[in-house]
């Protein structure tokens, strides 16, 4: 996305430019090739006696001297005798002098002049326009302080004959920073960052989201029936919040047999012909719980997770179970969007439950609820690549799904451990940048000492030993393994920070920044201080962001 900043000064403060020692000249066998980088507290003679340009010492006053547009020009003495020109203005965008000249063409032109402004330091450039062409030609610009006068040489050359005006105008500095990037690349949690400081501290020097690997879970909260238990969680939303990291909330329910709890399946081993109460109002009650608990502290609920593989809800309490918990979720929680969260739609093309058309077909069935027309709905794809990916299957499968104009998310990205197990990382996460319908990474890298251990990091067989994590991205000092280097390389590449520029002679500055919020500052010497403003870039609107600041 381009930025385009237009810096209209429109101030009461005078003094802008000052200017004198002024030279054009033919360049020949005689050219001067001295030049001055000091600031002096007196300027030397103009070069070549002035040249081509009119009373360059000022001698006879202001004659062949004016000012551009509606600022003023008066002649002052410095302390011993030097004459210079103050140009100033009370309401007009960037303050000039020029003068006309006639220059001839295909000759070598040097220019230089001595140059000072009222306060602090900035630009200042030379600006040449012909009668034959509107647009200002820039030919030379120094950095000019306050107090002293610094020398400003540049050249030119001409196709034609032709009359021109020099200008002398200072240009805006301009600075922009990224506060917080529009498109989220987060990592897994796990409970040991309440208490370990090296792993804040690597995760928060990173990552802008998070998701916890089990700790929002059900059956972490509630192992037994009517015994809750959020010290953990609750901490850990403590900590990411504090340190400014978005949260997503995984997850409200899951569909699959293998992790309900015991006490939740023996509440309907009765007849399983008719929907179970009990199962409905416990389901119910887990909603409550973990949504009004968190409600305004996540970006987003995974509210049945893998409800497309699997189907514990549906088979218990309807085939409408899925709808009916989404359409609480909206309920609880007005304003987070409610996500499908599943494995294999991007990974594989031969699953065949999850398939694109499939999942835009479930994401149909939930709204097709009465009552859910207008869910504000998200996509979550795991991404748990334990093989080579398949990047243009991958690009076709977001085509897809990016149709339904659904935001989508790659919610537990790992991929294969093995030797190209960090390039692997790579490829999927540009792609998947690269998409415009992806708004977030998240890398599925919770840290324990124990699933990043020596052990499991060493080892090379093709099964992955019992406890050891897919994909880790340091190891247990913190130190970056070659996938951690990947994650750190992205994020570099992908954020703006520090872009400094000056005007152009229109008082416009442009840039191309990443999608976020960004602070801009800007500086020029009419404004006693800097001017500071905060601006979102998004791709909600075709063509560059133009921004206007009027001082």
């Amino acid at each position: 996305m381009k930025v385009c900043v237009l810096s209209a000064m429109y101030v009461i403060f005078l003094f802008l430019l000052l200017l004198t020692g002024c030279t054009s000249a033919v360049g020949d066998e005689s050219y001067d090739y001295s030049a001055n980088i000091e600031c002096l507290e007196e300027p030397l003679a103009p070069q070549y006696g002035g040249g081509v340009v009119k009373n360059p010492r000022f001698d006879l006053g202001l004659n062949g001297w004016t000012a551009f547009g509606q600022g003023k020009i008066a002649l002052r003495f410095s302390k011993t005798g030097n004459k210079f020109i103050v140009a100033y203005n009370r309401s007009q965008p960037f303050d000039s002098v020029t003068q006309v000249v006639s220059l001839r063409k295909e000759l070598l032109y040097t220019f230089s002049a001595w140059v000072q402004i009222g306060s602090g330091k900035a630009n200042v450039s030379a600006l040449l326009k012909t009668s034959n062409n509107a647009q200002f030609k820039t030919v030379g610009s120094v950095i000019a302080k306050s107090g002293c006068w610094s020398m400003l040489k540049g050249g030119f050359t001409l196709d034609q004959d032709t009359v021109a005006q020099l200008f002398f105008r200072v240009r805006a500095q301009i600075t922009i920073n990224q506060i917080k990037p529009r498109f989220h690349i987060g990592c897994g949690s796990t409970e040991t960052i309440i208490n370990t400081k090296a792993y804040q501290d690597w995760f928060t020097a990173r990552f802008t989201a998070t998701t916890f690997d089990n700790e929002m879970k059900w059956y972490y909260v509630e192992k037994e029936q009517g015994n809750e238990n959020y010290t953990i969680p609750d901490a850990m939303v403590s900590f990411f919040e504090k340190n400014g990291i978005s949260i997503r909330g995984h997850t409200i329910h899951w569909d699959s047999y293998t992790v309900i709890q015991q006490w939740v399946k023996n509440l309907s081993l009765g007849d399983t012909s008719l929907p179970n109460r009990e199962t409905f109002n416990v389901a119910i009650k887990r909603m409550g719980s973990v949504v009004s608990r968190y409600i305004g502290k996540v970006i987003g609920w995974d509210v049945v997770n893998e409800n497309l593989h699997n189907s514990f809800f549906e088979d218990k309490i309807g085939p409408n179970a899925s709808a009916m918990f989404y359409q609480i979720a909206r309920a609880l929680d007005p304003s987070t969007p409610l996500f499908l969260n599943e494995y294999s739609t991007l990974e594989y093309a031969t699953d065949l439950k999850v398939i694109p058309s499939r999942f835009v077909e479930k994401i149909r069935e939930i709204r097709s609820f009465p009552g859910n027309e207008n869910l504000n709905l998200g996509i979550g794809l795991q991404g748990h690549f334990i093989s080579q990916p398949i990047l243009p299957y991958m690009r076709s499968a977001l085509d897809v799904l990016g149709a339904t104009k659904i935001p989508i998310w790659l919610t537990e990205l790992d991929t294969k451990k093995g030797p190209q197990q960090a390039a692997q990382l790579e490829d999927v996460m540009r792609e998947a940048f690269a998409h415009p319908a992806v708004e977030g990474i998240i890398v599925w890298a919770g840290w324990k000492p124990t699933i990043c251990s020596e052990a499991c990091l060493t080892n090379m067989n093709k099964t992955l030993p019992k406890g050891c994590s897919e994909l880790c991205l340091t190891d247990n000092n913190f130190k970056n393994l070659p996938t951690g280097d990947v994650v750190d390389k992205l994020l570099k590449e992908w954020r703006t920070t520090n872009v400094n520029g000056v005007s152009d002679n229109n008082g416009l500055f442009e840039s191309n920044v990443f999608h976020g919020i960004y602070s801009v500052t800007v500086s020029h010497p009419q404004i006693p201080g800097i001017v500071k403003l905060n601006i979102t870039v998004t791709n909600d609107k075709p063509g560059p962001l133009k921004v206007s600041i009027y001082l």
